[in-house]
């Protein structure tokens, strides 16, 4: 709860002083916004960018659970039916006893090796293995795997990265808009009541180049967080040697492909050259050598 309020908090001062700066400059410069016929003020661009901001991530945020078991095909472990299923949910609920946090679902789907977690809150998570994954490392790898997973819970990162998530949306809203009504009004000289083209081409253009921005600074900071529930996993471990060596096996393989809705949360990805930007997760050498700087 305190994680979400720091962030509400800190988008809230940042918008605070940006909606200020904009009204004297608005005041000084006679700048009026005026939306298809309707005059809109700085507060009112700032209300509505928070809005559209954060409404998209929080609905995604409440869905991903149920979202997640219906796009990866996940079958819950409502009672074992044998002794992989039977480790799988008390390895789960040692993890989440260790951990603080209240024992999330258990679910299998099949796919090539990888995992993931999600779910909008810490006490009522989903934590899910591949059959690949199961079939591929072993149990101390495996205990690796889900350890790293509950740390992403016990974090807090899918509320985390919801909310910065959030924030970067309303930026790129917020931001694009006022640059379209600077280009339509002063570059193009537009007097008319209504927006001309050059608001519309400008806001259009800019929503999908700051979005482009928006997705480097989520990726960033998805891949540091990948390097927390690492160290999470060494924590409820013991070791670091077993997360090393569940790493070392995931790199020797093509990790299984992930909808887009857990692919942030999902054990791997991987992506080269300039997409490396966009990667939620970090290259697995560099995983492996910051758990090996570790003390074991």
């Amino acid at each position: 709860m305190k994680r979400i309020a720091l962030f509400v908090l800190t988008n809230l001062a940042i918008m605070a002083v940006l909606v200020v700066t904009l009204t004297v400059l608005s005041s000084v410069f006679g700048i009026r916004f005026n939306l298809g016929g309707r005059s809109l003020d700085i507060g009112s661009l700032a209300i509505f960018s928070l809005v559209v901001g954060f409404t998209g991530a929080f609905i995604s945020l409440l869905m991903s659970k149920p979202m997640a078991k219906w796009t990866t095909g996940a079958q819950v472990i409502r009672q074992p039916a044998n002794a992989m299923e039977s480790w799988l949910v008390e390895t789960v609920r040692r993890h989440a006893d260790k951990a603080g946090i209240g024992m999330p679902e258990v679910a299998i789907f099949e796919g090539d090796p990888n995992a993931f977690a999600t779910g909008a809150f810490k006490n009522s998570a989903l934590v899910a293995v591949s059959t690949g994954l199961l079939q591929t490392m072993s149990k101390e790898e495996v205990e690796a795997v889900l350890g790293h997973e509950i740390a992403h819970v016990a974090n807090g990162d899918m509320v985390t990265m919801t909310l910065l998530q959030g924030v970067m949306n309303t930026f790129v809203v917020f931001v694009s808009r006022v640059i379209g009504y600077v280009v339509d009004r002063i570059v193009l000289r537009n007097e008319s009541d209504a927006p001309g083209i050059g608001y519309y081409l400008t806001t259009i253009v800019l929503d999908i180049a700051l979005g482009f921005l928006a997705a480097i600074v989520v990726a960033w900071f998805s891949r540091r967080r990948e390097f927390r529930a690492d160290a999470g996993a060494v924590q409820l471990m013991g070791s670091n040697r077993p997360m090393i060596n569940a790493l070392a096996r995931l790199g020797g393989l093509e990790p299984g492909e992930l909808p887009q809705q857990v692919k942030t949360f999902g054990i791997n990805s991987r992506s080269s050259g300039m997409m490396a930007l966009f990667s939620s997760h970090p290259p697995i050498e560099q995983r492996i050598a910051a758990l090996q700087a570790r003390a074991s």
